[in-house]
């Protein structure tokens, strides 16, 4: 069944007559975190963090930039504009190459829409230079659903003469890890460090790590990323339909791949007002509008998209559809403010 909740309020002008800091609070409310610390990491490994920001307002958001305090931390972000209840994320990457011992940056994120707003991200963490990584990180690349893949890296220490690795944590149990010491030499020490990737991994983006505890009760982070790819892919895998004011319509479209033609069955909603137009031909990829009538009860809608096929006897792909269905027409366009000088990258 779908799920209606209360109606959303849109972001009131009143904000901007408020305290700087009060005009400010309903950008840094959509932020799940605003801090982070890598704690300890090894010199030449590739260190991020991914701060995550929900769209809680009928208007469209937009980043205009983002900017960096330090050389030490680079920023990556979402620049197309973000739809209610839709995700966008910034990514701060901390340079383990070129920066060594206590680091910290703030990362500022400056809104334009739908009004200007700036919200502040702290990142520390500190460079061991005693521990080095290569490559920087376990990278499995695109995985086929039930395979399983394997990669490997070297970490080398130097310093204290009886330092090992005691331990290791995955922080997924779809990953399994072993090291190998090679070599020892006085106060320095090679490891081979063993990720695998278990064929029962679901579908979609790992971004996980490897946690090497060592015999001075530090924790060394190994970061590990892929793509695990099912028989069947569905694009977006969140279908965001916006704001639609009551007995309105949207459409929308996804878009179903496979390595092999298949034939799209039939394509069903736990929640009404959907429907679906699909093709009967067999090809490796369909493109399904998707059109919703907005009911007459406000509030937010979640449903479900199920998508049948012939492949392999009967494969099936999910997705979920967010929505807001409006008491009211949709608000005014918001009030345009200058943005700050752009910084950071955007994603492509």
């Amino acid at each position: 069944m779908c799920r209606l909740m209360p109606p959303l309020v849109a972001i009131a002008l009143a904000i901007l007559t408020a305290s700087p800091a009060g005009a400010q609070e309903w950008a840094r409310k959509m932020f799940e975190a605003t801090n982070h610390d890598f704690v300890s990491v090894a010199r030449g490994s590739k260190v991020q963090y991914r701060f995550v920001f929900s769209n809680l307002y009928k208007e469209d958001v937009h980043i205009a930039s983002v900017r960096s305090s330090c050389g030490c931390t680079t920023a990556e972000y979402t620049d197309r504009p973000i739809k209610t209840y839709e995700k966008g994320e910034v990514i701060a990457t901390l340079n383990t190459r070129s920066y060594s011992g206590q680091r910290s940056a703030t990362l500022t994120v400056t809104f334009d829409q739908p009004f200007y707003a700036e919200v502040q991200l702290l990142v520390t963490g500190f460079v061991r230079t005693d521990v080095v990584l290569d490559p920087p990180g376990i990278e499995f690349g695109s995985v086929d659903s039930q395979s399983s893949a394997k990669r490997t890296l070297n970490l080398a220490y130097a310093g204290r003469s009886d330092w090992k690795i005691t331990g290791i944590k995955p922080t997924s149990p779809y990953l399994t890890a072993q090291v190998v010491e090679k070599n020892r030499s006085g106060g320095s020490v090679n490891y081979e460090l063993s990720v695998e990737l278990k064929p029962e991994a679901p579908s979609g983006y790992i971004h996980e790590q490897i946690f090497l505890v060592t015999s001075e009760r530090t924790e060394v982070p190994v970061e590990v990323e892929g793509q695990v790819v099912g028989a069947l892919t569905v694009s977006p895998a969140s279908l965001f339909l916006g704001v639609v004011d009551p007995g309105k319509s949207v459409t929308r479209q996804i878009v179903v791949r496979s390595k092999r033609p298949f034939k799209v069955l039939n394509v069903t909603s736990d929640a009404d007002g959907f429907e679906f137009k699909i093709s009967e031909q067999p090809k490796l990829l369909h493109v399904i509008p998707v059109t919703f009538v907005a009911g007459d009860k406000p509030g937010k809608l979640v449903a479900s998209i199920r998508i049948e096929t012939d492949l392999d006897g009967g494969a099936m792909v999910d997705c979920k559809a967010f929505g807001q269905i409006s008491r009211t027409p949709a608000a005014d366009a918001a009030a345009k403010l200058p943005s700050s000088r752009a910084g950071g990258r955007s994603i492509n």
